[in-house]
């Protein structure tokens, strides 16, 4: 099964040791059920630095891209709780993009994750996206994977969020790979091969990559919100 939607929010940011703890506390217990309510948000997944670093990466997947202007997310980006906006400061280097689901083959949730930013270089564009699709399709077949997508940011055009004046503005990419699976060891040999900066350069990207790779930190679906049992 691939993405569970056509849109998603794809983000990045570092925190501190000293406010991990923290921080891993109000996204698993308020934070990420508050996302999961909103209408049209279907899953969403958080994944730690693989090396033990201060980076993490949250995947949210939505129904359609649409979502992202819809007045249920709206609310809550300018209505952020009291916890919300003492931990928002504290989301250091944040990298926020909106993106449409471009292609998106296999699926479920590995306990591994490969995230590449990238652009296509000028006049490129149908190449690389021509390569990556017929790259993408097949991934997810090999030992050790399990999910190949390509996102794509726009940007809806509205005004700035209570939350991101908190935070101090994002920045955002561009093109954006996912690939998971079961094995970092694979992982990492994709890395060094088919998705290697020289092997993406040679298929229409810039020559400017950003790979990082990360664990399965948390994941929660909107379907897994349910009212509590009195006993």
């Amino acid at each position: 099964m691939p993405l569970l939607g056509s849109g998603a929010v794809a983000m990045w940011w570092d925190m501190s040791s000293a406010m991990k703890a923290e921080f891993e506390d109000w996204h698993s217990h308020e934070h990420f059920p508050e996302r999961m309510g909103i209408p049209g948000f279907r899953r969403g997944s958080r994944w730690a630095d693989a090396a033990g670093g201060d980076g993490f990466f949250v995947l949210y997947e939505l129904d359609r891209y649409e979502t992202l202007a819809s007045p249920g997310y709206l609310d809550r980006l300018n209505a952020p709780t009291p916890w919300s906006t003492k931990m928002m400061p504290h989301h250091r280097n944040m990298v926020r993009s909106q993106c449409h689901v471009t292609d998106s083959f296999g699926g479920g949730i590995g306990q591994a994750m490969m995230t590449v930013r990238l652009s296509p270089s000028p006049g490129n564009e149908s190449m690389l996206r021509s390569h990556l699709a017929t790259l993408l399709a097949r991934l997810p077949e090999r030992p050790g994977l399990t999910g190949a997508h390509l996102l794509r940011t726009e940007t809806p055009k509205l005004a700035e969020t209570t939350e991101q004046r908190i935070r101090g503005g994002d920045a955002a990419a561009d093109w954006i790979l996912l690939i998971s699976g079961y094995s970092a060891e694979t992982l990492a040999l994709t890395e060094r091969t088919e998705l290697s900066s020289a092997s993406l350069v040679a298929a229409g990207s810039h020559n400017k990559q950003v790979a990082a790779h990360y664990r399965l930190s948390h994941s929660l679906a909107g379907s897994d919100l349910v009212a509590p049992v009195i006993m």
